[in-house]
């Protein structure tokens, strides 16, 4: 019953993120709204919750992400020379701040889609730093696509997985298949 939309632009940047959510009987509605200027970026967040709109806005030097284009920054990273257990810190929009997170790279593990294909995929989980719990865990494919092949969101009041059911158009040669 949640929906989650992230906009990003060509450089991967994040432009806006919405995150509509029944929790109970309330809705919230989280929404970011991105810029840049001068290498600083800045987020207006706007939350709705119980009749009540929140405004808040943040600037860092750093880009920030929201739950989503925190995969498309991962998705970009170029992680030869990576180790498994290596972590990143990341601002992060959570709907009334924003959090430095630690984006961890997990390692690799086969990982079969709903399309009945097994990917070879990379590890990468998204961590609170505050208390160390799991935000979200995704998969992308182990070659030059780094397609998503499955997303873990960890919410409050449970978890939602996402799962890749098809995929067409891709840019390279899908080497990550394991089997079909």
């Amino acid at each position: 019953r949640d929906t989650l939309t992230s906009i990003v632009g060509k450089n991967l940047e994040p432009l806006y993120y919405r995150k509509g959510s029944y929790e109970g009987k309330n809705y919230t509605v989280d929404e970011a709204y991105y810029s840049y200027k001068n290498g600083v970026s800045n987020v207006r967040q706007r939350r709705f919750k119980k009749g009540k709109y929140i405004n808040s806005s943040f600037d860092d030097k750093s880009c920030i992400y929201d739950m989503l284009s925190i995969l498309a920054y991962a998705r970009s990273l170029n992680i030869q020379n990576y180790k498994e257990g290596q972590k990143m810190y990341v601002p992060m929009a959570t709907g009334k701040r924003v959090d430095v997170e630690t984006l961890t790279y997990r390692g690799k593990k086969n990982i079969k889609a709903e399309n009945d294909t097994t990917y070879r995929s990379l590890v990468f989980e998204v961590a609170s730093n505050k208390d160390g719990k799991k935000l979200i865990t995704f998969y992308i494919t182990d070659d030059e696509n780094h397609l998503p092949i499955r997303l873990d969101l960890y919410l409050n009041f449970g978890s939602a997985k996402a799962m890749l059911q098809s995929v067409r158009g891709y840019r390279h040669p899908l080497t990550s298949i394991v089997s079909r």
